[in-house]
């Protein structure tokens, strides 16, 4: 397997620099996904852009939460699903709905089972959601908004877990306690 540089503030490219710092100050260190994007410092941009933007939708810390652990189920992204675990756990989200989605399992929550349906079929079918299926969203009480605001989600997501399949990143101490294997799905 080819392997890449966990950079630290100080090897990493001069670009890269400044989000690394912010990274640092607002999670006390620097995980394992930003230290492995550092080397590209326009993905490492990319996505903390991304993150900014979908953290200031109109989807609630809950449901931004579940577009996120879904995205990671659907790609099987051991590495963010641990950490969006963590994550929920910070934010006080309901254990069920976490358990559920990393379960592959429904959310008994109507609404939140909705947008977990539409964001499986959004990554299923890249895009490809049927009228039925974006019908069916709203009428569990979403906006044409939001489901704009699932695809940024998505994209997000898509991003962080590309790159932890080819880079193979290493889960970050916080994580111990929420590794995943995908349902059914074999592990070496």
């Amino acid at each position: 397997m080819t392997r890449f540089t966990v950079h630290t503030l100080d090897n990493a490219p001069a670009a890269s620099k400044p989000i690394l710092e912010g990274v640092q100050k607002a999670f006390g260190f620097v995980p394992n996904l930003q230290a492995n994007m550092a080397e590209s410092p326009e993905l490492l941009i990319g996505y903390s852009t991304l993150w900014d933007l979908f953290s200031k939708t109109s989807l609630s810390q809950t449901e931004q939460q579940v577009v996120y652990l879904t995205v990671n189920f659907e790609n099987e992204c051991h590495y963010c699903m641990a950490g969006h675990t963590q994550l929920a756990k910070m934010q006080n989200i309901e254990d069920a709905i976490v358990r559920a989605i990393r379960d592959g399992k429904p959310i008994a929550d109507a609404k939140l089972e909705a947008l977990h349906v539409f964001t499986t079929k959004v990554v299923r079918e890249r895009g490809f959601a049927k009228d039925a299926d974006i019908n069916a969203f709203l009428a569990a009480g979403f906006t044409k908004r939001n489901v704009l605001e699932v695809i940024l989600g998505v994209g997000t997501k898509t991003l962080s877990n590309y790159t932890n399949h080819i880079v193979d990143t290493q889960l970050d101490p916080f994580m111990k306690g929420a590794e995943w294997s995908k349902p059914g799905v074999r592990t070496a």
